[in-house]
C-alpha cells in the first residue's frame, strides 16, 4: 500500500483491471489520492478525475503538481451528470467511482443522468466499476444501476 492511501482505496484500486496505456476516468474524486494511485499503475496512460466540489479539485490538484505536470493526469470541476468532453477529447477505457451518490443509489434521477454522460465518455466496450462490491463492482452501461 503507498504511504497516504488507505486500506479501502488501495485495494478498490489494485482490483481495478489496470494496465499501462489506458484512458482512465474518475468520478467524485476528492483529494485526488485515488487519481494519483491510478495514475502510477497506468503509466503512460491517463486519468482525468473529476469533482463537483471547487474544493476538493483545488485540493487535488495542489496535492498532485508533478502528476500534473508529467501530463498523466488532469482534474476537472465538474457534477457527473453534466460532464461533456472538450472538443477533440479522447474516450476513456475505464470509469471508476467510490461514494457517488448518483451511482450508489442515493440519487436515482442523477444516476441516470450520470449513466449517459459515462457511456458517451467510454469508448466502445468502457467499462465503469463502482465502490459496494468486494472492493468494487462492475456496472453493466446498457442495464442502469442496481436499485
Amino acid at each position: 500500500m503507498a504511504a497516504g492511501i488507505s486500506e479501502r482505496i488501495s485495494a478498490f484500486v489494485e482490483a481495478l483491471p489496470l494496465k499501462p496505456g489506458l484512458r482512465v476516468l474518475e468520478i467524485g474524486c476528492g483529494p485526488g489520492v485515488a487519481a494519483r494511485a491510478v495514475a502510477r499503475r497506468v503509466g503512460h496512460g491517463f486519468v482525468l478525475a473529476i469533482d463537483r466540489s471547487e474544493k476538493a479539485i483545488r485540493s487535488a490538484r495542489a496535492g498532485s503538481a508533478d502528476e500534473i505536470a508529467s501530463g498523466y493526469l488532469d482534474f476537472r470541476h465538474a457534477a457527473i451528470e453534466d460532464f461533456a468532453l472538450r472538443p477533440n477529447e479522447a474516450l476513456f477505457d475505464i470509469a471508476f467511482a467510490m461514494r457517488v451518490g448518483a451511482l450508489d443509489g442515493r440519487h436515482p434521477e442523477a444516476g441516470r443522468a450520470a449513466l449517459a454522460r459515462i457511456k458517451a465518455a467510454l469508448k466502445p466496450g468502457g467499462r465503469l466499476f463502482i465502490d459496494g462490491g468486494d472492493p468494487l463492482k462492475e456496472i453493466e452501461l446498457d442495464s442502469g444501476l442496481p436499485s
